[in-house]
């Protein structure tokens, strides 16, 4: 199975190199996105052999997914890894996925953290149950971490999908396109990693976000 990585980044010059390095290690390409980052993020990627496209400005988690996902399709990968940049996710964890990709029919495997909550911050953990809760309704598909990035998805997905979020609403927006078009969403174990570092996701305004795309999404659908 063809597969490249998409890394979505910004401002990620502490930790994007030895994820590059690790994921490199295994025979994967690696396409970075570059979200306007105003450190060194782009020339340690473009130094450790990633490819990398590059926003002028912080246009958003989604917009840069897409662009990197695009990109995936154009080149003909049988399906694409995502992971954020920020050490969260763990680069030995990627055969788990592709294993899974290739022995079961899931179309969208994705990661779960939930069986390890212990070092994640409870605002998160709560968030995180809930829309995982409200997602599983809607998709009626069993998803314990509707929130976790750390996802594989096949080229087949890519090309029936089309994905318009810009921000972090664009994680749920996937699982929703995806369940309704009629794919398998998998789960898959990793390790939750939290080392105190702060998220850009804002659990009051991106859970509005969120509600905001899931009731227009819906809407859309009945109509």
């Amino acid at each position: 199975m063809n597969t490249c990585v998409i890394i979505p980044t910004y401002n990620e010059a502490k930790t994007i190199g030895n994820l590059i390095r690790s994921i490199r290690s295994q025979n994967l390409e690696v396409i970075v996105v570059d979200d306007g980052s105003q450190d060194d993020t782009y020339k340690i990627a473009s130094d450790c052999g990633a490819v990398v496209l590059r926003n002028e400005n912080n246009l958003g988690k989604g917009t840069s997914l897409v662009r990197g996902l695009n990109y995936a399709l154009a080149k003909n990968f049988d399906a694409a890894i995502t992971m954020d940049g920020d050490g969260q996710h763990l680069a030995e964890e990627i055969p788990y996925f592709i294993r899974l990709a290739r022995y079961s029919d899931g179309d969208i495997l994705i990661g779960n953290r939930m069986h390890q909550t212990k070092n994640m911050p409870r605002i998160r953990v709560l968030t995180n149950k809930f829309m995982s809760w409200f997602i599983s309704a809607v998709t009626r598909q069993k998803i314990p971490d509707s929130q976790c990035g750390f996802r594989l998805i096949k080229k087949e997905v890519l090309r029936k999908m089309s994905l318009v979020s810009s921000k972090f609403e664009i994680e749920s927006e996937m699982l929703i396109k995806g369940s309704r078009l009629g794919f398998k969403i998998q789960s898959v174990p990793i390790k939750t990693v939290y080392s105190g570092e702060k998220s850009r996701i804002h659990p009051v305004i991106d859970t509005l976000r969120f509600f905001r795309f899931a009731i227009k999404e819906l809407w859309t659908t009945k109509h």
